[in-house]
């Protein structure tokens, strides 16, 4: 099923220019894929029968965790707790062990080699984003298309 997500701003990369940034933004997200991005008006009327979630705050591509994984008594507790930070990848070195890879691969999340980054939000890239609010609280993550978490 075809989802739209739509915020008040959309940022296509994290780099600071103008450019990438859409007002009233909307990223259509097919499977684990991204359909189309720009204006919510314009991605409605492309894909008319979609389901459509309004996010307040700025979507954005999702992050890099850049530490150890948080405390929490199981490694799948452990990967959600960066999914919640609105990270859709983590570093290799501090998915230090074979239940952490596996409880990161179970859930989409990437294991990331060197300075490797998520590519920034474009039709037919992986459909990893997050949205934040104005106090940089993470509302909610896409992670390869699902919805892993929304804060309520």
């Amino acid at each position: 099923m075809l989802t739209i997500h739509a915020a008040d701003e959309v940022r296509r990369s994290w780099e600071g220019d103008d450019s990438g940034r859409v007002r009233d933004g909307a990223v259509a997200v097919e499977g684990d894929r991204i359909a189309a991005v720009g204006p919510l008006d314009q991605v409605t009327e492309r894909f008319p029968g979609a389901r459509v979630r309004r996010w307040p705050g700025v979507l954005v591509p999702g992050r890099v965790h850049e530490g150890p994984l948080p405390e929490a008594p199981s490694p799948r507790e452990r990967v959600h707790a960066v999914l919640k930070s609105g990270a859709v990848a983590v570093r290799e070195p501090y998915a230090d062990s074979p239940e952490l890879r596996a409880a990161a691969r179970r859930s989409d999340v990437l294991v990331l080699t060197g300075t490797a980054s998520p590519p920034a939000l474009v039709p037919g890239g992986r459909a990893d984003l997050a949205v934040f609010d104005g106090t940089g609280a993470c509302l909610a993550t896409v992670c390869a298309g699902r919805l892993v978490h929304r804060r309520r």
